[in-house]
């Protein structure tokens, strides 16, 4: 968008009768839109023309980058059918066919398990991506913000609700991970206006072995294999808890910071 109006002003400082006007174009061509050119103060004084040169070319210079990067954010901001939103589309189309798949012929075959915790894994993956890939290349859209998240608590839920109904999971333990994922998501909402809660690195270790966990029970594992996957239960469960605890302690410290902030500016203001 930007070069369009240089390329113009340069052609019409460039009309019969503007003597040097073709050796100046190149090295201004937007100092014709500024109105310098059309009063001929070209012709008139060399050194302020030169000046002139000098300026318009740092300005267009620099006009095309910021331009380039404000139409690259429009375009992505507006773009809906971006590669991070659409591995989060998979991922919610994923989790009715996972719950078909866990259900099917009474929820114990081997192999229909087999094939739900390949679905799993599929959502699992795509979300350690979908993220990753809308900051790297700058693809966050408000629909990503608001459905990432959703698909994350839905994959994890049906998972956790279909191993409680088969009895593989005690009722408890979906209710603690549950309760923590939801009850942390929407206290993030509620301090947002005094600041945003990072994730941690314990949170992170959180998500991946609730996942190792839930997908070790969504197969149909025997022997050693079984009791291995109720201690990462487990820690998955002694994560969630602690992780929680401590998004609370961050909660309200942010929370009391924004208050002293802004009475603070208050004071301020009314000194």
């Amino acid at each position: 968008m930007t070069g369009v109006p240089a390329s113009a002003a340069g052609g019409s400082s460039g009309a019969p009768g503007a003597p040097g006007s073709a050796a100046t174009s190149g090295a201004a061509p937007d100092s014709g839109s500024r109105g310098s050119g059309s009063r001929g103060s070209g012709s008139r004084d060399t050194g302020s023309r030169d000046s002139s040169s000098r300026d318009a070319g740092s300005h267009d210079g620099e006009r095309p980058v910021r331009g380039g990067k404000i139409a690259a954010a429009a375009v992505n901001q507006a773009s809906l059918w971006n590669v991070a939103n659409l591995l989060t589309m998979l991922r919610l189309v994923l989790v009715p066919g996972f719950v078909a798949l866990m259900l099917a012929d009474g929820g114990y075959d081997p192999a229909w398990r087999s094939l739900a915790w390949a679905a799993f894994a599929i959502a699992m993956i795509t979300d350690l991506f979908d993220g990753h890939l809308a900051r790297t290349y700058n693809l966050v859209t408000d629909f990503g913000k608001i459905a990432d998240p959703i698909a994350d608590k839905a994959i994890m839920g049906a998972a956790l609700i279909c191993l409680s109904g088969l009895g593989d999971l005690p009722w408890w333990v979906t209710i603690v991970i549950l309760a923590r994922e939801l009850g942390i998501t929407l206290m993030r909402f509620v301090v947002i206006r005094y600041g945003v809660i990072p994730a941690s690195r314990g949170g992170k270790l959180k998500t991946l072995t609730q996942g190792v966990a839930v997908g070790m029970y969504v197969l149909a594992l025997t022997g050693w294999l079984a009791t291995l996957r109720f201690w990462v239960m487990a820690a998955a469960v002694v994560l969630t808890v602690v992780t929680g605890l401590d998004y609370v302690r961050q909660a309200i410290v942010l929370r009391r910071q924004g208050i002293a902030e802004r009475a603070a500016a208050s004071e301020e203001t009314e000194a």
